[in-house]
């Protein structure tokens, strides 16, 4: 494909338009760059400046009251956002919690879903692994006497391959499965691009008794997701990637509906997550909210949910389908051009298991033998 045929699709397109909704940075030379980043953080939405003025000026003419007074009060206002949330991952709104970074809300998901017992103590992720995953998950083996050294197993990429081949992950969990605990993945994996069968894993991790856990965090607002439907247990992501909430915006989590109001399952508790008509007891016990919004625990940040609004409204009128369909055109016009000018592409190229993320490297050079003198 030429670069005027790539030019006469893109004009083709509708969702063209959708580039004048961003904001995109400008290079040294004044002209706008060609953004690649959007894996580490997502452009800013042209509404959100005004959407986040709105709440500004709220605060500025309501103080305190702006916690109940509107239609958008601050106190129901991340529960506004659940339905939205929910249609991109595929869930329930009553299955989404909108709290907390990401981080933080795999720490709470940790709490309630690995108890280890017996043998069955062992935790299993894919590699390369995101450190902050790593630390939370060392963590919690640590706090119950465990070892990452002994009790975490990371599946990597074969010696001499860049990413994992999924039958290696499957093999893992049949393989553990006596041991495991739980099963905690990534959607889309950060280095490589790699897009697993959430469906399929999850099914294994549940065939070796084991929970399915898994971080979304570049998979979320990038590839289509059923979480209800493949009986995913539960899940968090942040939104300050292809979700566009801003530079360390507040995190997502999913529940499944089978654990809501199960008072056996240990959670870290908080004021936010006791339902919403009591949260202002003083003299009460935790009371849990409906679903998901249990495992909230802190009062909302604001002025990090209320930029939400301008991408998930943006998301609502065009749909996954139509986003994923756009994403599949160019990165595969993307992984041309990168081919032709000698970049090596490790994320894999079947469709099924890459979203928008293209992970390249350069190819090393063939060494040239010139021969070296014979000794007399």
């Amino acid at each position: 494909m030429t670069e005027a045929d790539a030019l006469a699709r893109d004009a083709a397109d509708p969702l063209s338009a959708l580039r004048d909704r961003f904001l995109i940075p400008h290079g040294p030379d004044g002209r706008p760059a060609t953004y690649l980043a959007g894996q580490s953080l997502g452009l800013q939405p042209r509404a959100t400046r005004g959407i986040v003025e709105a709440e500004l000026d709220r605060w500025a003419g309501l103080g305190v009251d702006a916690w109940f007074v509107g239609e958008r009060s601050w106190f129901t206002y991340d529960d506004t956002l659940r339905a939205p949330m929910a249609r991109i991952v595929g869930a329930r709104p009553t299955e989404i919690a909108i709290a907390n970074t990401l981080t933080i809300d795999l720490h709470l998901l940790l709490v309630s879903f690995f108890r280890p017992q017996g043998a069955r103590r062992r935790i299993l992720m894919d590699g390369p692994l995101f450190p902050s995953d790593r630390d939370a998950v060392a963590s919690h083996l640590a706090s119950r006497g465990l070892d990452a050294a002994t009790d975490l197993t990371v599946v990597g990429p074969r010696a001499g391959e860049t990413t994992v081949r999924p039958a290696d992950l499957e093999a893992a969990i049949v393989d553990h499965g006596p041991e495991l605990a739980v099963v905690v993945l990534s959607g889309v994996n950060f280095a490589t691009g790699q897009a697993f069968d959430v469906a399929r894993l999850t099914e294994a991790a549940h065939s070796a008794g084991a929970v399915a856990l898994w971080d979304l965090a570049h998979a979320a607002g990038n590839v289509e997701l059923e979480l209800h439907d493949w009986g995913v247990d539960a899940a968090a992501w942040c939104t300050y990637k292809y979700l566009n909430g801003g530079p360390g915006a507040i995190a997502a989590m999913f529940v499944h509906e089978r654990f809501h109001g199960d008072a056996s399952i240990p959670r870290l508790a908080g004021w936010w997550g006791t339902a919403a008509d009591r949260r202002f007891e003083m003299d009460r016990s935790f009371g849990a909210e409906a679903g998901a919004a249990a495992w909230k625990v802190s009062t909302p940040p604001m002025l990090s949910l209320v930029p939400l609004t301008a991408s998930l409204a943006i998301y609502d009128e065009v749909g996954m389908p139509a986003l994923r369909a756009r994403s599949i055109a160019l990165t595969g016009y993307l992984a041309t051009l990168l081919d032709e000018r000698g970049l090596e592409v490790i994320t894999p190229r079947d469709l099924a298991a890459r979203g928008a993320q293209l992970s390249a490297r350069r190819r090393r050079p063939r060494r040239r033998w010139a021969g070296l003198p014979r000794r007399a």
